[in-house]
């Protein structure tokens, strides 16, 4: 059974969170993941992993990297931009996707999402082919077992659901006020509750 966008994924049953989103509060203390939105890709007993949706690199463009990989970048089209995934193997690469496009290696995270970490799909990115929609990441976010469910009941993160919207639109600036707008929070009357963050 596909679950529609107001319904309640098997994960989320089970009390785990992956294919959500994780806002930070404004008390947020770690300047690293400060007003971040992340998209849990994993969370299990094991851990959880996510890449952060809303800060750019600014210090490699995707020309750069693919020629870095050796791959041809001559038929790039757009301008892909990288993101800061998180600050865990900030030298490794990640490709959010949708799931029209699905390698063996590929994590489907939901019917709608999946992970692909190979060279292949930059290979294909490059070409002019890949996924429809795509956002590409070095770094992840990580947290060991039962880490984020502390850090959530600490009141750390809020979470909400994942739409296309949050994940791959290009207003970032916006992305931390969209997410907690989703959940009905209007971030001023958050942000003087919560005192200075």
């Amino acid at each position: 059974m596909s679950s529609s966008p107001g319904s309640t994924s098997s994960q989320e049953q089970d009390g785990y969170l992956s294919g959500t989103l994780l806002i930070a509060m404004p008390t947020m203390s770690d300047p690293r993941f400060e007003r971040s939105v992340i998209y849990l890709c994993a969370h299990s007993d094991e851990g959880a992993m996510g890449l952060v949706l809303n800060r750019l690199l600014d210090s490699i463009t995707l020309p750069a990297l693919l020629g870095q990989l050796g791959i041809d970048n001559s038929q790039v089209k757009g301008d892909m931009r990288i993101h800061f995934g998180g600050p865990v193997e900030t030298g490794r690469g990640f490709v959010l996707h949708s799931s029209d496009y699905v390698q063996d290696s590929s994590l489907r995270v939901t019917e709608d999402v999946a992970l692909t970490a190979t060279v292949d799909i930059l290979r294909d990115i490059a070409a002019g082919g890949g996924p429809r929609q795509r956002l590409l990441a070095l770094g992840y976010a990580g947290w060991g077992p039962g880490q984020l469910d502390r850090e959530i009941q600490l009141n750390g993160w809020l979470t909400v659901g994942a739409d296309e919207g949050l994940i791959f639109g290009d207003d970032l600036d916006q992305r931390w006020e969209q997410a907690l707008g989703k959940l009905g929070i209007d971030v001023s009357m958050l942000s003087g509750a919560a005192g200075n963050a």
